[in-house]
C-alpha cells in the first residue's frame, strides 16, 4: 500500500497521473496557456503584418531598415534641382529646366545681346569688303597707302571694340542672369522687368569686373606676344620650337584662371560683392573643385558649339549651290540679292543659336555657383529654410543679409550658440 501524498489536497480535485505534467486549473482569459500549445499574444496591431510598424514602400528590403537606423529620405526638390550638393546630370538637367521655365527672361535678355553683337559685327565685316585690295607691286607712294591702310586700321580697330563691348555685355548678363537660375531653386519663376530690377544695384560692380577681366586678357596676350617675340629675335628660326611650349603653357595658365574665376558674376549678383570681393569668393569657392568644374565647362561648351555647327552647316551648303542649282544663269543683280537674303537668314540663325547656347551656358555656370556653396557654406539649409517659411518671395535666395530688422543674420554665429527662436 503506498504512502499518501503529503503535497495532496482533496479539494484540488483528481490527484493526476503519475508523470503527466499538472494542470492548475482552467486558463483565463489573458492568463498564461497551456503547455504544448503555441503561445497566442492577442490578434496582431498591424492588420497583413504579424509585428513591428507598417513597411515603408520606399525601402528596398520590403522592411524596416536594420539595427533601428532612420530610414532614407530624398531631400526636397521643389524647383530645378534638389536641395544638396548636385551630380552633373542635374547641374545640366537644371540649365535647361531653368531657360524653359524663365523662356522670355533668360533668351530674351541674350537674344538682345547677341542680337547687338551680331549686328555690329556684321557692318564692320562688310566695311572689310568693302575696302580696296592693295596693289600687287606695292605701294608707289605714301599718299597711297595711307589710303589703304586707313580704312584697313579703322576696320581692324572697330572690329576689336565690338569685340570688347561684347565682352562686358556678356559678362554683365552673365552675372544678371544668375538671378532666376537661384530663384528656380525654390520654384519662383522670374520676369524679364524683375529680373533687371534686382540687379540694378549690381551693373556697375559687373562692369567693373568686365573691364578688369578684360585688362587682364590684354596684358596677359601682350607679354605671351612680347615673349615670343623676343625668342624669335634671340634664337632666330630655332626659336620657333620654343613656342609651341610657350603657347602651351600659356594656354594652361588662361584656362586654369578663367576656371578659378568662372562664378565670381554669379558671386557679385547674388552675395552682393565687390569687384575684387567677388574674385576672390571665386577664387575660395573653387578651390579643390578645379577639375570637376573644367570638366563640365569643357563638355558644355563642346555641345553648344557641335549643336550650332550642325544648325548652321545647311545654310553654309545653301549659300554656295543654291545660285548653281536654282538659277545656274543668273545675273551679277540677282547673285548679289541670293547673297544678301542668304547672309541676313544666316546672322538671324546664328544670333538665335547664340542666344540660346549663351542662356545654357549662363544657367550652367549659376548652377556650379550654387552647388559650391552648398557644400562648402550650406546653402541647402538656408534654402530649406526660405522654402518652409516663404520668406523673401520676391527676393533673390542666398544673399548674405538680415533676414528682416532684429532677427540674426545667416548662416548663424556659432561661436554665440544657436540662434533663439
Amino acid at each position: 500500500m503506498s504512502q499518501p501524498d503529503p503535497g495532496y489536497r482533496p479539494e484540488q480535485g483528481p490527484r493526476p497521473p503519475w508523470g503527466a505534467q499538472p494542470q492548475w486549473g482552467a486558463p483565463q482569459p489573458g492568463a498564461q496557456p497551456q503547455w504544448g500549445t503555441p503561445p497566442q499574444w492577442g490578434v496582431p496591431q498591424y492588420p497583413g503584418q504579424s509585428w513591428g510598424p507598417p513597411v515603408d514602400p520606399r525601402w528596398p528590403a520590403g522592411g524596416p531598415p536594420p539595427y533601428g537606423q532612420p530610414r532614407y529620405v530624398a531631400p526636397p526638390k521643389p524647383g530645378i534641382v534638389p536641395l544638396r550638393p548636385l551630380f552633373f546630370g542635374e547641374i545640366m538637367d537644371g540649365a535647361f529646366q531653368t531657360v524653359r521655365r524663365n523662356a522670355k527672361t533668360m533668351f530674351g535678355s541674350a537674344l538682345i545681346v547677341q542680337a547687338v553683337a551680331g549686328a555690329l559685327n556684321e557692318v564692320a565685316a562688310l566695311g572689310m569688303l568693302g575696302m580696296v585690295e592693295p596693289p600687287v607691286g606695292g605701294f608707289t607712294s605714301q599718299d597711297e597707302a595711307m589710303r589703304y591702310l586707313g580704312p584697313a586700321v579703322g576696320a581692324t580697330a572697330g572690329i576689336m571694340g565690338i569685340s570688347l563691348l561684347t565682352m562686358v555685355l556678356t559678362a554683365v548678363l552673365q552675372g544678371v542672369m544668375a538671378i532666376p537660375v537661384a530663384r528656380s531653386a525654390l520654384n519662383r519663376p522670374t520676369g524679364f522687368k524683375q529680373m533687371w530690377s534686382l540687379a540694378r544695384s549690381r551693373i556697375w560692380p559687373l562692369v567693373g569686373l568686365a573691364a578688369l577681366l578684360l585688362a587682364g586678357s590684354l596684358l596677359f596676350f601682350l607679354v605671351l606676344f612680347l615673349l615670343a617675340v623676343l625668342v624669335l629675335a634671340g634664337l632666330g628660326p630655332a626659336g620657333v620650337l620654343l613656342l609651341f611650349p610657350l603657347v602651351f603653357g600659356a594656354a594652361v595658365v588662361f584656362f586654369w584662371i578663367y576656371t578659378k574665376l568662372l562664378v565670381a558674376p554669379a558671386a557679385i549678383t547674388v552675395e552682393e560683392l565687390g569687384v575684387f570681393a567677388g574674385l576672390r569668393r571665386s577664387w575660395t569657392l573653387t578651390r579643390r573643385n578645379w577639375w570637376r568644374i573644367f570638366g563640365i565647362t569643357l563638355l558644355v561648351a563642346f555641345m553648344v558649339f557641335i549643336i550650332g555647327s550642325v544648325i548652321q552647316i545647311p545654310l553654309g551648303l545653301a549659300s554656295g549651290g543654291i545660285n548653281s542649282v536654282f538659277a545656274p544663269h543668273a545675273g551679277a543683280a540677282q547673285v548679289t540679292t541670293t547673297a544678301i537674303v542668304l547672309a541676313v537668314a544666316s546672322l538671324v540663325v546664328g544670333v538665335l543659336v547664340s542666344a540660346v547656347g549663351f542662356a545654357f551656358q549662363t544657367s550652367v555656370a549659376a548652377l556650379i555657383y550654387m552647388d559650391l556653396r552648398m557644400r562648402r557654406d550650406g546653402l541647402d539649409v538656408e534654402l530649406l529654410r526660405l522654402l518652409e517659411t516663404g520668406e523673401d518671395p520676391d527676393g533673390v535666395p542666398g544673399r548674405r543679409r538680415a533676414r528682416q530688422v532684429g532677427a540674426h543674420p545667416w548662416p548663424p554665429n556659432t561661436a554665440q550658440g544657436s540662434p533663439q527662436g
